[in-house]
């Protein structure tokens, strides 16, 4: 049997329980908070902080880091343009399921095609998908290094490493544009919060 006719028998399997009353249950809508840009821009650290500050808030939050994942679901990819891909293909696929279950993920990843990160968009179909663009110079997240890893790409230990010897497309009309070289860490969590309840995502109640 070929994998098409494997693929006609597969049928999907609707519950009882959907998205809405999962999103009743949690007082907030289902979204996937998609934070890009390059690696020591600070995406994990403002993810960390924005996730801290919504559980606070009483939301369902999960976390999907790039390092994590690679640890895990996307262990066996590398860092060329198809691994890259498929690791983005599969990260969107994980974060439509968070948010039939009517999370708020917060995904931290480089994802420097545009392409890539349209494919993840496309997966929505809510108006439920936020790119964050974490926005810094080039000079500063070299500055920052907190893993080492563009002294490693200077050196040529890194192949394929973004920003040095690989592309970053940055986001052309991002939801939410952060300036971490500028702004505080603080700043960039209340504007991400800001959006999400500019837009009706969670409820101003929540905060006031």
């Amino acid at each position: 049997m070929s994998n098409s006719d494997e693929a006609r028998n597969i049928f999907r399997h609707e519950g009882q329980v959907d998205r809405e009353n999962r999103e009743r249950a949690n007082r907030h809508k289902g979204l996937t908070l998609w934070f890009t840009g390059l690696s020591g821009s600070g995406k994990s650290t403002v993810s960390v902080a924005l996730e801290e500050r919504l559980h606070a808030l009483g939301c369902a939050t999960y976390r999907l880091d790039g390092d994590n994942v690679r640890t895990g679901l996307n262990r066996d990819l590398g860092f060329t343009p198809e691994d890259r891909i498929e690791n983005i293909r599969r990260i969107g696929e994980v974060a439509r399921l968070f948010r039939d279950a009517g999370i708020i993920n917060l995904v931290a990843f480089i994802s420097p095609y545009r392409q890539d990160r349209q494919m993840a968009r496309a997966l929505s179909d809510r108006g439920d998908f936020v790119e964050v663009f974490v926005d810094c110079a080039l000079d500063v997240c070299e500055s920052r290094d907190p893993k080492g890893l563009y002294k490693k790409a200077r050196a040529g230990a890194i192949p394929n490493f973004t920003g040095i010897s690989a592309p970053y497309e940055p986001p052309e009309n991002p939801e939410v544009h952060l300036r971490t070289d500028t702004q505080s860490l603080d700043d960039c969590v209340e504007a991400v919060l800001g959006h999400l309840v500019e837009k009706g995502y969670i409820d101003q109640s929540l905060i006031d």
